[in-house]
C-alpha cells in the first residue's frame, strides 16, 4: 500500500501510548489558518510554516479539519477522494512535509475523518447510482419510494428538508443527513466498511496520530426504516435556537446513534491498534450526548474519548458545566472525555458566552476552566487570542447552512475567518490577496503580532496556562471532584496520587468573595496568570477571576478516585 510505514520509525512514534489523556489539541480549519500560495485559501504548507507558532503555545498535538480532493459543497467535509490531497491545499508531499515538521516539534497529528456520508462525486457513489446490480450498489443507503413515490420515511436532513434525495438511474431513493451532494454509506454492507478501513490505513501508514470522527453516532442506520417519532419537547427545543428547521420536530431513533455503531468502532479500533499511539476522538451529537459519549468511550473495544456540543451551545453558567462533568463521571467508568468550547461550527466562545462587551478577563477565565477539567482539551484556533465571532454579511456568505437559513441564522462563516497574525501587514499576515472570507475588522486588535509581546494579552495567558498545567498531575489526568459554592462560581478539587489541585472559577461579570473556611486547607498557586485576592479569611474573585491552590489535606476516601 502507498505511502510511509511510520509505525517502524521510533522517532516518529509518541513516547506514550495513552498521549491522548489530558492532551491539549489545538484544531486547524486549513482554509483560514495561513494561505502559503497566493491564492486566497489556507493550505498545507502555510499551516506548516505556522507550526513553531502552534507549539509554542504548549499544545500537544493538532486537529486538522479535512483537506481532502472534494467539491467543497460543505468545505471538505463532502469527500471526493480519502487519500488525496485537494489541490487547493496541496500535495502528498506537502502533508508528508507537515508531519514531519510537526513531530520534529513534538506534536502529534490528527486529521478529520468523514465517514459517515462521501461527496456524490466520490467515485464510489458515481458507480453505486448507475445500477442496483453494479460492485458498489449496496454501499450507500438505498430505498424504494413508498407506493404514492414519497420517500421512504419521514426521516430529515439536518440541514433542513427530507434526507433523502431520488435517483432516476436506479429509481431509488438516497439517504443523506446532510447535503443531497453528500450521499450517507452503508455501514451495513461488510465490503463498504472493508474499503473505508482501508481508507483509514492508507493514512495511518503515512504516520499520523489519530482521527477525529466526524459526526461519529451517524454511521449506522435502521434497517428496516422506520420513521422517527416526534420530538415531545418541541417547544423547549425551539427556544434554545434563533430558528427553529424540520430536524428539530424529531426524536431521532432511527436515522443516528444506533447501537451497531459499536460495532464498527470496535474494528475500527483493532486497526489502530496496529499503530501504537493512535487514538479516535468521535463527534457526538444527540438528544443525551453525554451518555452516549460516555458509552462510546468505554473499554478497550470502542473510541478513545469523545466530545459532545454540551458545551458547545448558548447555555453558559457554572450549574451547566458542572451538570455536564457529574453527568460523565456517572456514565463514563474507565472512559475519558474531551472538552470543547469552540470549534468550526458554533460561534465563538467570546460572543456566544459574552456576560456585556467581549471580554478579554472573560476568554482568560474560560481558558484556564477548559484546561482545568477532568480530560482532555480541543482547542480551536483563534480561541487562544479570544477572537470574538466575525459579521459576515450575506452577499459575502459562503456556508450553505447560513445561507438557506438566512437571516434568522447567520450560519458558521463567523468562526471560520482567517487567523488574523499581523495587523500591519494586507490581510493580517493571512494572505497576499483577497481571503476567501475576509479578515474581520473586529479581529485586528487581537492580532498575534500585538499580543504576542504584551505579558498580559490573552494569548500570552494561555502559553502560560498551558506550560503550567503540563507540569501538574493532577490537572492533565487527575480525578475530579465538585465542592458546593455561589451560583456563579465553580469549585472543584482534582488529585494525582496524593497531590491535589484546587480550581475556582468566577464565571460572572461581578465580584465574588468566598470565605477561606468553605474551601479546603491549601497554599496559593501561582503562575496561572488569572486575577484573585485574598485577606486573612476570604478569597476574592474578581469578575471572571479564578484561584487555585494546592491542596496540603491528604485525600480521603474513594471521593477523590
Amino acid at each position: 500500500m502507498e505511502g510511509r510505514v511510520a509505525e517502524l520509525d521510533p522517532s516518529r512514534r509518541p513516547d506514550r501510548v495513552d498521549w491522548w489523556r489530558g492532551a491539549v489539541i489545538y484544531q486547524i480549519y486549513p482554509r483560514s489558518f495561513q494561505d502559503s500560495n497566493g491564492d486566497g485559501i489556507g493550505d498545507l504548507a502555510g499551516i506548516t510554516s505556522r507550526l513553531d507558532y502552534v507549539a509554542d503555545l504548549g499544545v500537544d498535538a493538532i486537529w486538522i479539519s479535512p483537506f481532502f480532493r472534494s467539491p467543497m459543497k460543505d468545505f471538505g467535509y463532502d469527500v471526493a477522494d480519502y487519500r488525496a490531497v485537494d489541490p487547493m491545499f496541496g500535495t502528498l508531499d506537502d502533508f508528508d512535509a507537515l508531519l514531519a515538521r510537526a513531530h520534529q516539534l513534538g506534536l502529534r497529528v490528527v486529521i478529520d475523518q468523514v465517514f459517515s456520508h462521501t461527496s456524490d462525486q466520490h467515485d464510489w457513489f458515481q458507480e453505486s447510482r448507475q445500477s442496483r446490480d453494479n460492485t458498489k450498489s449496496d454501499w450507500y443507503v438505498w430505498a424504494d419510494p413508498r407506493p404514492d413515490g414519497t420517500p421512504p420515511n419521514n426521516w430529515q436532513s439536518v440541514f433542513g428538508g427530507p434526507a433523502w434525495s431520488w435517483e432516476p438511474r436506479r429509481g431509488q431513493y438516497y439517504l443523506h443527513n446532510f447535503l443531497p451532494a453528500q450521499p450517507d454509506l452503508s455501514f451495513h454492507c461488510d465490503a463498504m466498511v472493508e474499503g473505508l478501513l482501508g481508507e483509514a490505513a492508507f493514512w495511518l501508514e503515512r504516520g499520523i496520530d489519530g482521527f477525529r470522527l466526524d459526526t461519529a453516532n451517524f454511521f449506522f442506520h435502521d434497517r428496516a426504516l422506520r420513521d422517527n417519532p416526534p420530538a415531545e419537547d418541541v417547544g423547549e427545543r425551539i427556544g434554545q435556537v434563533p430558528v427553529p428547521y424540520p430536524y428539530m420536530f424529531q426524536r431521532h431513533l432511527y436515522d443516528k446513534s444506533r447501537p451497531e455503531n459499536l460495532t464498527f468502532f470496535k474494528r475500527l479500533r483493532r486497526l489502530t491498534e496496529r499503530f501504537p499511539g493512535t487514538m479516535l476522538l468521535g463527534e457526538i451529537s444527540d438528544d443525551d450526548s453525554l451518555k452516549l459519549a460516555a458509552s462510546y468511550a468505554r473499554g478497550r473495544d470502542a473510541l478513545h474519548m469523545c466530545y459532545t456540543f454540551e458545551t458547545l451551545v448558548a447555555t453558559y453558567s457554572a450549574a451547566h458545566i458542572r451538570h455536564c462533568a457529574e453527568e460523565l463521571e456517572t456514565h463514563l467508568g474507565d472512559g475519558w472525555y474531551c472538552w470543547a468550547f469552540s470549534n468550526h461550527d458554533v460561534v465563538r466562545t467570546a460572543s456566544r458566552w459574552r456576560r456585556g462587551p467581549v471580554s478579554d478577563a472573560q476568554a482568560k477565565m474560560l481558558l484556564a476552566l477548559l484546561v482545568s477539567l477532568r480530560g482532555s482539551v480541543c482547542l480551536y484556533q483563534g480561541e487562544e487570542l479570544g477572537l470574538p465571532e466575525a459579521e459576515v454579511p450575506y452577499e459575502k456568505m459562503q456556508d450553505p447552512f447560513g445561507i438557506s437559513l438566512y437571516p434568522q441564522f447567520a450560519g458558521r462563516d463567523g468562526c471560520r475567518t482567517p487567523i488574523p497574525w499581523d495587523d500591519s501587514q494586507a490581510n493580517a499576515g493571512f494572505s497576499e490577496v483577497t481571503p476567501w472570507l475576509s479578515v474581520a475588522t473586529e479581529h485586528l486588535a487581537k492580532a498575534v503580532a500585538g499580543q504576542d509581546s504584551d505579558p498580559e494579552s490573552v494569548l500570552s495567558t494561555c502559553r502560560q496556562l498551558l506550560r503550567w498545567r503540563k507540569g501538574l498531575r493532577p490537572l492533565v489526568s487527575g480525578s475530579i471532584r465538585f465542592l458546593p459554592a455561589p451560583p456563579a462560581v465553580l469549585a472543584f478539587e482534582r488529585w494525582g496520587g496524593d497531590e491535589g489541585v484546587l480550581c475556582v472559577f468566577n464565571l460572572e461579570g461581578q465580584q465574588v468573595e468566598m470565605t477561606k473556611s468553605s474551601l479546603p486547607a491549601c497554599v496559593a498557586a501561582e503562575g496561572h496568570g488569572l486575577p484573585w485576592q485574598q485577606t486573612a479569611d476570604r478569597i476574592i474573585l474578581p469578575p471572571f477571576g479564578g484561584y487555585f491552590g494546592s491542596l496540603t489535606e491528604t485525600k480521603s476516601g474513594s471521593e477523590h478516585g
